[in-house]
């Protein structure tokens, strides 16, 4: 069985392949979304980093505030999962 670290990395993953984008390109709020979007994915990779190294906090404090960004787009109705 897997720990935490990994539990969380695999639904980051997950919902980074399932969010997608809801305003128009036009919008400004397209390129918010977007932003929220790059964040998640920025954490993501830094929680694989961290992985890599042994670092398992980092690592699950990375794919928490990834998955948070997500969570904050959906819930301004900037992003939406599949």
């Amino acid at each position: 069985m897997k720990g935490k670290p990994e539990r969380y990395e695999k639904l980051l993953k997950d919902a980074l392949s399932d969010a997608s984008i809801v305003p128009d390109d036009a919008s400004h709020l397209h390129a918010v979304a977007e932003d929220f979007l790059l964040m998640a994915e920025s954490y993501y990779k830094d929680g694989v980093h961290f992985l890599e190294v042994g670092d398992r906090v980092n690592a699950l404090v990375c794919f928490s505030y990834g998955h948070a960004f997500i969570d904050a787009g959906v819930r301004l109705g900037v992003l939406l999962m599949r």
